[in-house]
């Protein structure tokens, strides 16, 4: 069985249908960027344009980067627009998609549930907890193989600042962070993390767990075992499936 999953990020919007059987893409992503503002509107048209590159039809499922509540309402929006706070996403998506069946999930929860479906969280049972670093952190939280919805620990407190304002993939590009620098930034944020959860497993998501080795040995002092995402990027893409599939709550 396929559908189509697209994952919304900050910089990047990217989608492809889903083998769900597998838990892995049924053919190459493709990619376009976010736009910038990533305006409603903006963002939509962007989805429209990953969708029509496979000329889909069925069941379309969605992350966005935000709290999304009900399946549909928009709650927060640190990394993109403001205008989306308070918006029905699913029916914008439905009308520009011309009816498509459609879901909307937060981005990091539908990328854990494919983790913990078919990546390094399979068959892992006690607290899990995933980290996705890109232009923010997104987090997905797990008891026992069951999501804690929208956990957005990303905007915890760290050196008086958003944690992801100082340990974000994007962050450690911007400020031109070696690798060394920023792996002492994520140590800091896991810690107090752990400190807060006490998870028997990290699961590093997002684009930079391609390059797990260049800084997952740099952090020391971290209790819970840490573990690169198997799934990588298309993480979400895959939750996001998964999610309109009606898979997308327990594992």
């Amino acid at each position: 069985m396929q559908i189509f999953g697209v994952d919304i990020g900050g910089s990047g919007i990217k989608g492809a249908p889903v083998d769900l059987e597998r838990g892995d893409l049924a053919e190459e992503r493709f990619k376009v960027l976010t736009p910038h503002p990533a305006t409603p509107d903006g963002v939509a048209d962007g989805v429209k344009e990953v969708v029509e590159h496979f000329g889909w039809t069925g069941k379309v499922g969605l992350t966005f980067p935000g709290v999304v509540t009900g399946g549909s309402t928009i709650r927060t929006a640190a990394n993109v627009d403001k205008s989306w706070i308070d918006l029905d996403a699913r029916a914008l998506f439905r009308e520009r998609l011309g009816g498509h069946e459609v879901t909307v999930v937060n981005d990091a929860d539908a990328a854990g549930v494919a983790e913990m479906s078919f990546g390094a969280g399979r068959g892992r049972k006690g607290t899990v907890i995933l980290l996705t670093f890109g232009t923010g952190i997104g987090s997905a939280l797990f008891v026992d193989g069951v999501l804690v919805p929208n956990t957005e620990l990303g905007h915890l407190e760290l050196g008086g600042h958003d944690a992801e304002k100082r340990a974000s993939s994007k962050v450690k590009e911007d400020d031109g962070l070696s690798w060394e620098h920023w792996a002492r930034r994520v140590q800091k944020y896991l810690a107090h993390v752990e400190k807060l959860f006490s998870p028997e497993l990290f699961i590093i998501g997002g684009g930079v767990s391609r390059k797990a080795d260049k800084f997952l040995p740099l952090i020391e002092g971290i209790r819970a075992e840490m573990v690169p995402a198997q799934l990588q990027n298309n993480a979400g893409i895959v939750g996001a499936a998964m999610h309109a599939s009606g898979d997308g709550r327990a594992v």
